[in-house]
Protein backbone atom coordinates (compact mmCIF):
# COMPACT_ATOMS: atom_id res chain seq x y z
CA UNK A 1 0.00 0.00 0.00
CA UNK A 2 1.31 3.52 -1.08
CA UNK A 3 0.06 7.09 -0.24
CA UNK A 4 1.21 10.21 -0.90
CA UNK A 5 1.31 12.89 1.79
CA UNK A 6 1.43 16.47 0.12
CA UNK A 7 3.13 19.29 1.13
CA UNK A 8 0.85 21.39 3.19
CA UNK A 9 -0.51 17.75 5.05
CA UNK A 10 3.73 16.89 5.33
CA UNK A 11 3.90 20.56 6.89
CA UNK A 12 1.34 19.78 9.10
CA UNK A 13 2.39 16.42 10.22
CA UNK A 14 6.22 17.69 10.80
CA UNK A 15 4.56 20.28 13.31
CA UNK A 16 2.75 17.99 15.15
CA UNK A 17 4.44 14.42 14.66
CA UNK A 18 7.72 13.53 16.47
CA UNK A 19 9.97 11.82 13.68
CA UNK A 20 10.71 8.89 15.71
CA UNK A 21 7.05 8.19 16.30
CA UNK A 22 4.88 5.94 14.97
CA UNK A 23 1.82 6.75 12.56
CA UNK A 24 -1.28 4.19 12.57
CA UNK A 25 -3.60 5.01 9.79
CA UNK A 26 -6.77 3.59 11.09
CA UNK A 27 -10.94 4.33 11.00
CA UNK A 28 -12.61 6.22 13.61
CA UNK A 29 -15.72 4.29 14.11
CA UNK A 30 -15.81 2.45 17.00
CA UNK A 31 -14.22 -0.87 15.41
CA UNK A 32 -10.53 -0.29 17.61
CA UNK A 33 -9.02 0.77 20.27
CA UNK A 34 -8.08 3.79 19.31
CA UNK A 35 -11.41 4.63 18.67
CA UNK A 36 -13.41 7.40 20.64
CA UNK A 37 -16.24 7.82 17.53
CA UNK A 38 -18.91 5.57 16.40
CA UNK A 39 -22.07 4.33 15.15
CA UNK A 40 -23.24 2.94 11.91
CA UNK A 41 -22.74 6.41 10.13
CA UNK A 42 -18.89 6.14 10.91
CA UNK A 43 -18.15 3.22 9.71
CA UNK A 44 -15.67 3.52 6.81
CA UNK A 45 -16.05 7.08 6.41
CA UNK A 46 -14.10 8.37 9.73
CA UNK A 47 -10.13 8.07 9.63
CA UNK A 48 -7.22 9.13 12.35
CA UNK A 49 -3.85 8.90 12.11
CA UNK A 50 -3.02 7.91 15.53
CA UNK A 51 0.96 9.03 16.54
CA UNK A 52 2.69 6.34 18.99
CA UNK A 53 5.90 6.26 20.67
CA UNK A 54 5.76 2.67 20.33
CA UNK A 55 5.06 0.36 17.36
CA UNK A 56 1.31 -1.38 17.59
CA UNK A 57 1.53 -5.39 16.50
CA UNK A 58 -2.01 -4.80 15.26
CA UNK A 59 -1.20 -3.19 13.33
CA UNK A 60 1.55 -5.06 10.44
CA UNK A 61 0.68 -3.59 7.18
CA UNK A 62 3.57 -0.99 6.02
CA UNK A 63 2.09 1.90 3.98
CA UNK A 64 4.85 3.51 1.87
CA UNK A 65 4.84 7.26 1.46
CA UNK A 66 6.96 9.94 0.08
CA UNK A 67 7.34 11.81 3.71
CA UNK A 68 9.93 8.71 4.61
CA UNK A 69 7.36 8.34 7.76
CA UNK A 70 6.70 4.74 9.41
CA UNK A 71 3.10 4.52 8.85
CA UNK A 72 1.11 1.36 9.53
CA UNK A 73 -2.22 0.07 9.36
CA UNK A 74 -3.94 -3.02 9.52
CA UNK A 75 -6.36 -5.30 7.10
CA UNK A 76 -9.81 -3.78 8.96
CA UNK A 77 -8.86 -0.54 8.02
CA UNK A 78 -6.64 -1.61 4.45
CA UNK A 79 -10.41 -2.60 3.53
CA UNK A 80 -11.59 0.95 3.03
CA UNK A 81 -8.67 2.27 1.20
CA UNK A 82 -8.27 1.97 -2.35
CA UNK A 83 -5.61 3.17 -5.03
CA UNK A 84 -4.32 6.41 -5.19
CA UNK A 85 -4.18 7.47 -2.07
CA UNK A 86 -3.04 10.98 -1.05
CA UNK A 87 -3.16 12.80 2.21
CA UNK A 88 -3.68 16.77 1.69
CA UNK A 89 -4.09 19.95 3.83
CA UNK A 90 -7.00 21.27 2.53
CA UNK A 91 -9.32 24.45 4.77
CA UNK A 92 -6.80 23.64 7.84
CA UNK A 93 -8.05 19.95 7.87
CA UNK A 94 -6.10 16.88 6.86
CA UNK A 95 -8.03 15.27 3.86
CA UNK A 96 -7.89 11.47 2.66
CA UNK A 97 -8.77 10.42 -0.96
CA UNK A 98 -8.10 8.10 -3.50
CA UNK A 99 -8.87 6.93 -7.20
CA UNK A 100 -12.72 6.82 -5.89
CA UNK A 101 -12.79 10.57 -4.11
CA UNK A 102 -12.47 11.92 -0.87
CA UNK A 103 -12.15 9.27 1.63
CA UNK A 104 -12.65 11.87 4.56
CA UNK A 105 -12.14 15.41 4.24
CA UNK A 106 -11.43 16.32 8.49
CA UNK A 107 -8.85 12.76 9.23
CA UNK A 108 -7.79 13.39 12.73
CA UNK A 109 -4.47 13.13 14.33
CA UNK A 110 -3.83 12.37 17.89
CA UNK A 111 -0.98 11.67 19.49
CA UNK A 112 -0.33 8.93 22.33
CA UNK A 113 2.83 8.23 24.46
CA UNK A 114 2.60 4.35 25.51
CA UNK A 115 1.98 4.87 29.26
CA UNK A 116 -1.00 7.07 28.02
CA UNK A 117 -2.54 4.53 25.83
CA UNK A 118 -2.11 2.08 28.63
CA UNK A 119 -3.61 5.05 30.84
CA UNK A 120 -6.91 5.42 28.74
CA UNK A 121 -10.22 3.71 29.33
CA UNK A 122 -11.64 3.92 26.10
CA UNK A 123 -15.02 1.90 26.67
CA UNK A 124 -15.61 4.64 29.95
CA UNK A 125 -15.29 7.56 27.36
CA UNK A 126 -16.99 5.54 24.78
CA UNK A 127 -20.27 5.49 26.80
CA UNK A 128 -19.92 8.58 27.77
CA UNK A 129 -20.32 9.95 24.25
CA UNK A 130 -22.15 6.95 23.25
CA UNK A 131 -25.51 9.46 23.23
CA UNK A 132 -24.28 12.05 21.17
CA UNK A 133 -23.00 10.35 18.22
CA UNK A 134 -24.99 8.28 15.72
Amino acid sequence: MNITIKDAAQAYLAAHVQPNMTLLLTTDDGSNRYSTVGGTCAIGDKFQFVALTEDDANYPLTVDNNAGLTIRTNADTALYLGNGLILDRVFNQLSLRDDTGVLDSAVGLITYTAQEKSDLDLKREMQTLGTRIC
